[in-house]
């Protein structure tokens, strides 16, 4: 069978519409809530999509096309009033979602194309085209689950760092997030393993944990998944991947492989996420609201 090029593979890739409606079906098929990860892999299984279509970068993101797509279908579903994410990463439907059986990937664009003024639709010509099966991609960039933010701008910096600061962030994030005696190793020939560290739950059961930090702007493969867990053998019964890129489908089903010891794996969009959470080269600002405190001027 001769080989495709990237031209036909990207073809391949479902439009918008029918994303809309894949990912209101998955959500639906997940009980009415699901994680980014959780929804990416049921729709990917619902479209039957191969890994040549699954793999498609989206430019220099760090994202694939897939992802990239899906994120914005879940953005207008929510514009939509269909769905709801809380502030754990976890989508969820609203009653309006709850109380609708199916929908029209069209009708959502042409809500979006409404909701969108002419002007702002014109300045993004050049991307969108005029093809009508893609959505309009609003002008700001912090609207709802839109990767154009500072997710994106927080995984240049992290892309940026040298693989020696990368290991060292990571031993701060594991360390505010409960891990002891986290040590950074980072030896060549240790098969990947690039430190350790002792996380401890309640206070009163703990377990060595092996870690890799991958500063990667890819795709992370399955062979790197299991070359880890090669080198963990006799070490430890638990590992963990961190890294700036993504993992393939194969990679996270790998790490969870039944007779096999389970490897977490936290990929560029969960690592984001906890900087954020954890305050670590993330400043959140807060708007200072004053209101009028009546009780005291009665008690002059």
């Amino acid at each position: 069978m001769p080989k495709q090029n990237n031209a036909q593979v990207s073809d391949q890739i479902p439009s918008y519409p029918t994303l809309f409606e894949a990912t209101f079906a998955a959500l639906r098929a997940l009980g009415g809530s699901a994680s980014n990860e959780e929804l990416l892999d049921q729709v990917i299984q619902d479209l039957a999509l191969p890994a040549s279509v699954i793999e498609v970068p989206h430019g220099s993101s760090g994202m694939s096309e897939i992802e990239y797509r899906l994120a914005w279908a879940r953005t207008y579903l929510k514009n939509a009033g269909l769905v709801l994410n809380s502030g754990r990463g976890v989508w969820a439907f609203t009653p309006l979602g709850s109380r609708t059986d199916t929908i029209e990937g069209r009708d959502i664009v042409k809500r979006a194309r409404e909701a969108t003024p002419r002007k702002a639709r014109s300045g993004n010509k050049s991307v969108n085209g005029d093809d009508p099966d893609r959505p309009p991609e609003p002008g700001s960039s912090r609207v709802g689950d839109s990767p154009v933010d500072w997710r994106s701008a927080l995984r240049e910096v992290l892309l940026s760092l040298t693989p020696s600061k990368f290991e060292r962030l990571c031993q701060r994030l594991l360390r505010e997030s409960g891990f002891t005696q986290v040590e950074v190793t980072g030896r060549s020939g240790d098969g990947g393993i690039d430190g350790h560290g002792i996380v401890r739950i309640h206070g009163l059961l703990s377990f060595p944990v092996l870690f890799q930090c991958k500063r990667w702007k890819g795709t992370v493969p399955p062979t790197m998944v299991r070359d880890f867990r090669g080198a963990m053998v006799g070490r430890a019964d638990k590992g963990l991947i961190l890294t700036t890129g993504r993992f393939s489908v194969e990679a996270r089903r790998e790490a969870t492989r039944d007779g096999a010891p389970p490897i977490d794996l936290v990929d560029g969009e969960q690592l984001v996420e906890k900087l954020r959470e954890l305050s670590l080269g993330v400043l959140t600002r807060t708007v200072e609201v004053s209101d009028v405190d009546r009780a005291f001027f009665d008690g002059l």
